[in-house]
């Protein structure tokens, strides 16, 4: 297999979807129904998972239908993600099952598929013209316990935050100059084929 020629536009033939897809922190504080919560957790349900086990669970709260839950997952938040992440319309946890509901084994691929999952919503959510961010910066111990769930059965995988674009302005001083889409590295970085 040969790699495209150096210097060739990376993009080309690529969903915009996906080279337009990125994580800001300056959100719109704008509501967001939950209808279309519902479209973008229901594109995460189609993705591929280890022996079907779909292990991905979705634990969101809407600023604008649920001020208190959403409260309460800003606090579940670690304090540098909070500073911004008020600002967002949903606010949410993706928590994977680590074993197998048909015979109760560990599930080695549980955080793969949960991954997989997030993706699906993140490009639906583009779709929509809303953008995502995605946090390991989260109470992991604490999200298990404030959902009442077992820490040897999941893992708070990840935390997020859906919502519009805001405005760079509106973040703290240090964080606007990182409110753009990051590079990515050179294909023939991450293709190794030989």
């Amino acid at each position: 297999m040969s790699h495209p020629p150096l210097g060739r536009d990376p993009k080309e033939g690529v969903s915009a979807l996906f080279y337009e897809r990125w994580s800001p922190r300056a959100f719109a504080n704008a509501a967001l129904d939950d209808a279309a919560v519902a479209r973008l957790i229901d594109a995460a349900r189609w993705s591929p998972s280890c022996f079907n086990a779909q292990p991905w669970r979705f634990y969101t709260a809407n600023a604008s239908s649920n001020a208190d839950r959403f409260g309460e997952f800003l606090n579940l938040l670690l304090e540098g993600n909070q500073s911004w992440a008020k600002d967002a319309s949903v606010l949410g946890f993706l928590v994977g099952k680590k074993h197998f509901e048909h015979n109760g084994k560990p599930n080695a691929s549980y955080a793969l598929d949960c991954g997989a999952a997030w993706m699906a919503m993140t490009l639906q959510a583009r779709q929509e013209g809303l953008y995502t961010h995605g946090m390991a910066g989260i109470k992991h111990a604490d999200i298990l316990e404030h959902l009442g769930l077992d820490a040897e059965q999941y893992e708070a995988v990840m935390g997020f935050a859906i919502g519009k674009k805001g405005e760079a302005s509106q973040l703290d001083e240090g964080m606007q100059d990182k409110e753009f889409p990051s590079p990515r590295k050179p294909l023939d970085e991450i293709w190794l084929d030989k």
